[in-house]
């Protein structure tokens, strides 16, 4: 179909918007990067913008060499891991039966998950509950609060209500069990929700800041994001063990911008190839449940 004039001319405005906004949003970015490897002495007289300046890798060799940041990356590498698996298994389990029309009390669960999911729940009653199940300066508390959201429940419950009914009801026939049915049929022909939601609950976990902030003490559980807290508002952490001369190639500002960039990398590198499920989730929990 041949497109009106008026409609080439939006197309093109709204593009030329788009890339205008696309390069402010890269423009931080850039600058954090070109920041991370450029010189001490260029970046203390303010030279550096959006390109190196007196390139250099030293401030990188300073932060992969820190033991406790990479403590802290496979602590929320494992928790990210573990708790997008956990969070999947308890979605489905509740999503499952729910969907169910014959299952009596599903209207009234719904109603509470619904509830949840529009009313947080109060910080001091949460923290104490929290901590009256012994999850105050424990690491599983970067993950057991997390295994089932509100949210991702109704999607994935939005989306077992369009599974086949004529092939749960032949599965029935054969003396398949709704356990059986849910691990061997269902959860193998769901693999667009599950990719989604894992997306959905891998980030939830990898950029988790309140949780670890309000429950954990001891600096050995300190997930990536808290680590990176004490880099950026601490000199005296973020320079430990860093000689002490006055040739170093690094400062403050170099190292914190690298460190900024070791937590995201990872985040860059995998999210292209993952883009599309998000897309693909905003249409599953479009459809009317």
């Amino acid at each position: 179909m041949l497109e009106s004039k008026g409609e080439k001319i939006f197309v093109t405005g709204l593009t030329l918007v788009l890339i205008l906004l696309s390069i402010i949003a890269l423009v931080p970015l850039l600058s954090v990067i070109s920041t991370s490897l450029s010189s001490k002495s260029a970046v203390d007289m303010n030279l550096v913008t959006l390109w190196p300046k007196q390139f250099t890798f030293d401030s990188w060799a300073y932060i992969i060499d820190r033991p406790d940041l990479w403590r802290s990356f496979f602590l929320t590498l494992s928790t990210t891991l573990i708790g997008t698996v956990l969070a999947l298994l308890m979605t489905a389990l509740l999503a499952y039966p729910l969907s169910k029309p014959e299952f009596r009390w599903g209207s009234v669960i719904m109603i509470g998950v619904v509830i949840a999911m529009i009313f947080k729940a109060p910080i001091v009653p949460y923290f104490l509950t929290v901590r009256g199940i012994g999850l105050y300066n424990n690491p599983l508390v970067l993950v057991v609060p997390h295994i089932l959201n509100p949210f991702n429940l109704i999607i994935m419950r939005t989306f077992f209500k369009q599974f086949s009914k004529e092939l749960e009801e032949a599965a029935l026939l054969e003396g398949c069990g709704y356990f059986r049915m849910l691990f061997q049929f269902v959860l193998p022909l769901s693999k667009a929700v599950l990719a989604t939601l894992a997306l959905f609950y891998g980030v939830l976990l990898w950029n988790q800041f309140q949780h670890p902030l309000f429950f954990l003490q001891d600096p050995d559980w300190f997930p990536l994001q808290i680590k990176i807290r004490q880099f950026i508002t601490d000199d005296s952490v973020i320079m430990a063990g860093a000689a002490s001369t006055a040739d170093l190639n690094y400062n403050e500002r170099t190292l914190r911008a690298a460190t900024v960039m070791f937590a995201i990398i990872p985040i860059i590198l995998v999210y292209p190839f993952l883009q599309k499920y998000f897309v693909k989730g905003a249409m599953i929990g479009s459809v009317k449940g």
